[in-house]
């Protein structure tokens, strides 16, 4: 039997209407799941990048070089890379709720034991095995947002869910330094280790929330009515009629567009974990002293980065074009870092303005890029393929930091590591561009 798409007390028949009714459901949807996946996003990206701020005390500590401090900053990418293909592949046949929880509890447990780590050898292994805790998590949340959200709406979505980021550092800068300042010494401890511990619990919270409050998909949501789902449905079954299913993983990994998408990704982060890792030392560089001011300092870029990365995600759906709204963020990025470098210690407000618009950039660019591979991915292909797309991409996590500390260590400078950045920047917003616009503008 067919369920009527109409709800109670609303007029049917025309196009305007159906929208209206749309659009209440999705609202529904939007307020249920989104607000509580950024918070989820937002523990695990603070616990993925609290190293950033530890570096300021745990270096001097533990007599760490800064080379020690990026390998082990980016080798947490590569048990990430390792593990991000079979864990999504997991979600997908046994259902996010279960899978998530599993991912930020493991996740927390081991972001809490690096209050013990006292040697580079130690800090490698704990970076690496929360790479393979975390591995999954993102990816298996982009997934998940295919399941409730057809293309012409899941741009802004994921950069309202990604929005997390900035929010991240907004929140966890200021939390981070006081962290450090006020519970430095206490019980025997560095700040930096009460800092590891305290922002570890609230994954673990979060990770048992998720097995209360998630649901794996639209018709197990007992919140929705039986109208509602049959809407929300019917949108994602007319989608997947157009999208790619490849016959095998196998098959999936042949498709050159993969691979295209993954290349452009590296580039997006590249830029995202350089910000995110060495934010809070480019602003000691820029002549802000003092852990608390550093951390209040750093909420400045990722306030303008939540406002970019909304408005542009709004922007995007609403004219349906995707490349324009990702290459033009990365190229402003890239000529605001460069800024940044050349502005220096010597003039501090300057540094910081462009550090502001390069996040505003940079930070935009990721959310927005994933508008891109799920336009014409589906089923299976869409698990496994956003899943390698993003740990290959995230190799970059491993690189940017490893090559920034490497460059810094023989030059005691990060301008050459920034400029070569933004060139790597700029040649991603250039393959964007090659990418044909009806493949993904939808």
């Amino acid at each position: 039997m067919e369920v009527s798409q109409t709800m109670p007390g609303q007029p049917a028949g025309t196009a305007a209407s159906q929208k209206t009714i749309d659009d209440a459901v999705y609202r529904k949807v939007t307020w249920r799941i989104i607000p509580f996946l950024m918070l989820c996003y937002i523990v695990a990206y603070l616990d993925r990048v609290n190293v950033g701020f530890a570096k300021l005390q745990m270096l001097a500590d533990l007599q760490f070089s800064e080379t020690v401090y990026g390998l082990g900053a980016g080798v947490f990418f590569l048990g990430y890379f390792l593990f991000e293909v079979p864990s999504n592949v997991m979600l997908h046949k046994i259902g996010a709720r279960v899978w998530i929880a599993r991912i930020m509890i493991t996740w927390a447990i081991i972001s809490g034991a690096f209050m013990f780590v006292t040697t580079p050898t130690q800090f490698y292994i704990m970076r690496f095995l929360l790479g393979i805790a975390e591995a999954g998590f993102f990816p298996g949340i982009i997934l998940y947002l295919t399941y409730w959200y057809p293309s012409e709406r899941r741009a802004r979505m994921v950069c309202t869910f990604m929005a997390a980021i900035p929010v991240a550092g907004l929140i966890g800068g200021p939390l981070s330094g006081w962290i450090m300042e006020t519970f430095a010494g206490w019980h025997g401890y560095a700040g930096w280790q009460w800092m590891f511990v305290l922002e570890a619990i609230p994954a673990a919270l979060m990770g048992v929330a998720v097995l209360l409050y998630l649901d794996n998909s639209i018709r197990a949501a007992k919140w929705l009515t039986e109208d509602e789902k049959v809407i929300l449905e019917q949108r994602i079954a007319t989608e997947a009629q157009g999208k790619v299913s490849h016959p095998s993983i196998r098959a999936m990994f042949a498709d050159p567009r993969i691979w295209v998408m993954a290349l452009i990704y590296f580039c997006c982060v590249m830029g995202q974990y350089s910000l995110t890792f060495w934010l809070p030392s480019l602003i000691k560089a820029a002549g802000v002293t003092g852990v608390l001011n550093i951390g209040l300092f750093t909420a400045i870029p990722y306030s303008f980065a939540v406002a970019s990365m909304i408005l542009l995600g709004r922007s995007s759906d609403k004219y349906r074009e995707r490349r324009w709204h990702m290459a033009i963020p990365l190229v402003v990025g890239a000529a605001a870092i460069v800024c940044s470098a050349l502005a220096g210690a010597h003039n501090t407000g300057w540094a910081i303005f462009f550090l502001t618009i390069a996040a505003g950039g940079i930070l935009a660019a990721s959310p927005m890029f994933w508008s891109l591979p799920t336009a014409f991915l589906g089923g299976v292909s869409a698990a496994a393929g956003i899943a390698a797309i993003n740990s290959v991409g995230n190799l970059a996590g491993f690189a940017a930091p490893y090559m920034i500390g490497s460059i810094k260590d023989l030059t005691q400078s990060t301008d050459i590591a920034i400029y070569l950045l933004a060139a790597i920047l700029v040649i991603g917003a250039a393959i964007i561009m090659r990418v044909p616009a009806k493949l993904v503008n939808k």
